[in-house]
């Protein structure tokens, strides 16, 4: 058992609960960590034994295409697709951040973890 993360995604995006938000677009990061057994691609050096990264990025990046109102929507339908390609992994953990979101103060980005 072992986990494949990746980090730092950066996609622009056009996300939010706002109509403004869904038409100006923004920057978001997503990061993802997958628990899962990838021992027999540890011992056999396979890579169809365990999760193709390039796989996560283009599953990722077509969510990130698809718009969304609520950040806790985008991570949920992230984890979705990645049980759809890889249906035995045990956990799927998926950060979602937007950058300087629309809450009338100073704000880097608001972040959102779903675990599915």
């Amino acid at each position: 058992m072992g986990t494949i993360e990746l980090e730092g995604l950066e996609f622009f995006a056009y996300h939010g609960f706002y109509e403004e938000e869904r038409k100006i677009g923004n920057r978001y990061q997503i990061d993802v960590k997958i628990s899962v057994d990838f021992s027999s691609a540890a011992q056999n050096d396979k890579l169809k034994d365990t999760v193709n990264y390039e796989d996560l990025y283009r599953i990722i990046s077509g969510v990130m295409q698809t718009k969304s109102k609520l950040l806790e929507h985008v991570g949920q339908l992230i984890i979705d697709e990645i049980r759809k390609i890889y249906p035995n992994v045990n956990e799927v953990q998926v950060a979602v951040s937007k950058f300087n979101p629309p809450i009338g103060g100073v704000c880097t980005r608001a972040k959102v973890t779903v675990i599915g």
